[in-house]
């Protein structure tokens, strides 16, 4: 996999593990030769290189001990066995936000890894199988390198209305598509996945519920990003080919991006020892549900990129010489108001956690969907707020050609000028950050992907209205209110929920 032979410590380590890997790329419907050096392409990997970077500078936040190894790995390779290794998560994705300004897109391989272990060890609980014991062994080769994985869930889908085995074309779900003794081949297609060509290996699991028929589709593996059959093709951002026009004022952030590609396997072969589920269909629900609950609360990153957006919008406040003004001052309350409810719930949810059977905690679920559900909103209130206090040049202005044009130039230096002593330049690239985040490139990753993400509203409304206690809460009102119940002492073992969150601690 790694073209270095060593471990991976350093961002620079990891951008050079990335070369003369032999992948099918397609990106404007010619074949990507470089992708390290493609400049659309290379700002998401800066990304990842600086989760790498942050356990440098801020180990305590971004690296822990490997179990399996004994020696330092980053945080996203991480079995959480503690509420304080959830919260250490959480703390660490809004300082990768922070610094970055996009997705980082390692949430989805911390999440799917953690729910995957608790997921083999009741698997295993019930069928005798060995699926956990594999997953210990891939994770320990996976902290010996300290790789990047990627997580692939989401299928096409096809016909909404119908389930995986009742499709015309089998293919719309990934399915077995092939048996022998040394393993399974699958083919299909996931579909928006985050980071899948800046990981080294990727895990495959079930997109939905699965039902008896369905065997075929309920298979879980990890896959190497290079194995032989596996197609990736680039997801369009808007104003992506900035990065390729040169220049650094125009794209907004010039360093850092997000990435989404279409992932089609063909006849793509998992080993047994890389197998974590092959037919227990039943299971799928608890995998994908498990897996939900962790990434909906790991959407604390997006107040991290809610930090740089606010401070966007008070730098062009302050250029535009209205800093001053009480309403510009709401504002600039408001958004912070929003971002930080966001984050609130977010690591509410991990405080709040829980140990399942095999050990690993897993975050407050109803907490996790709030939080969720708050950032398919919110960010888009936050972004509106930042255009309102950036003005309409925010998406008027002339190109960093015209402004550095002989002729031209100095008129547009001229003209676009704020306050005095702000440089003409500085106001037209937090105006053109502030396109960035909420039109251009990077809005993909803090608003359509808050919005859509680990499923969309209505699913964690869903799951809302499964955990929200109703006959619970019913029966406390009745009391107050003197209307005869059953036995009121009985009424907290209603509640498992309840129960367990005003449960002390030790």
């Amino acid at each position: 996999m790694s073209t270095i032979k060593g471990k991976i410590h350093t961002g620079q380590d990891y951008i050079e593990s990335l070369r003369n890997r032999n992948l099918k790329i397609f990106l404007f419907g010619e074949l990507v030769n470089d992708p390290v050096e493609h400049p659309i392409i290379r700002p998401s990997i800066n990304a990842i290189a600086a989760t790498y970077d942050l356990g440098i500078s801020a180990p305590e936040l971004a690296t822990t001990i490997s179990p399996y190894t004994g020696e330092s790995i980053n945080r996203f390779l991480h079995i959480a066995t503690s509420k304080s290794d959830l919260v250490k998560q959480n703390k660490m994705q809004r300082k990768l936000g922070q610094q970055t300004g996009t997705c980082f897109q390692r949430c989805v391989g911390m999440d799917a890894i953690n729910a995957l272990y608790s997921t083999t060890f009741e698997i295993d609980e019930q069928h005798n199988t060995d699926y956990n014991e594999r997953l210990k062994a891939f994770l320990k080769e996976m902290h010996s390198y300290n790789y990047v994985i990627g997580g692939a869930m989401t299928d096409v889908k096809g016909d909404r209305s119908m389930g995986p085995s009742n499709q015309k074309d089998p293919d719309m779900f990934l399915h077995i598509s092939g048996r022998n003794n040394k393993g399974v081949y699958v083919t299909g297609a996931k579909a928006h996945q985050t980071g899948c060509i800046n990981s080294h290996w990727m895990l495959v699991m079930p997109t939905m519920r699965l039902l008896d028929g369905d065997q075929d589709y309920a298979i879980t593996g990890a896959i190497p990003v290079d194995a032989h059959g596996i197609t990736y093709i680039y997801g369009r951002q808007s104003c992506d080919t900035r990065a390729a026009e040169g220049g650094s004022i125009d794209v907004g952030n010039a360093k850092f991006g997000g990435q989404e590609a279409m992932v089609i396997f063909e006849n793509v072969f998992i080993p047994n020892e890389f197998i974590f589920m092959n037919g227990e269909y039943e299971f799928a629900s608890m995998m994908v549900e498990r897996f939900t609950c962790y990434h909906r609360r790991s959407y604390v990153c997006k107040s991290g990129v809610g930090d740089v957006l606010i401070g966007a919008a008070a730098t062009i406040a302050e250029y535009n010489g209205v800093d001053k003004a009480s309403h510009i001052k709401d504002k600039l309350v408001q958004m912070t108001h929003l971002n930080e409810t966001i984050y609130g719930t977010g690591i509410a949810a991990s405080y709040q956690s829980y140990p399942t059977k095999s050990g690993v905690y897993i975050s407050d679920d109803m907490l996790s969907n709030v939080c969720k559900h708050h950032v398919t909103r919110l960010p888009y209130e936050i972004g509106r707020l930042a255009q309102d206090l950036a003005g309409g040049l925010v998406a008027t202005m002339p190109s960093e050609k015209d402004l550095n044009h002989p002729e031209i130039g100095h008129l547009l230096k001229k003209y676009l000028k704020g306050k005095d002593n702000v440089p003409t330049e500085e106001r037209v690239r937090i105006l053109r950050l502030i396109e960035n985040m909420t039109l251009g490139r990077n809005a993909v990753g803090y608003l359509t992907e808050s919005l859509h993400g680990a499923g969309s509203p209505q699913a964690q409304r869903i799951q809302i209205g499964r955990l929200m206690q109703l006959e619970y809460k019913k029966r406390l009102s009745k009391i107050l209110a003197g209307i005869d119940v059953e036995d009121e002492q009985a009424i907290d073992e209603m509640s498992s929920y309840f129960s367990r969150i005003f449960k002390l601690d030790d």
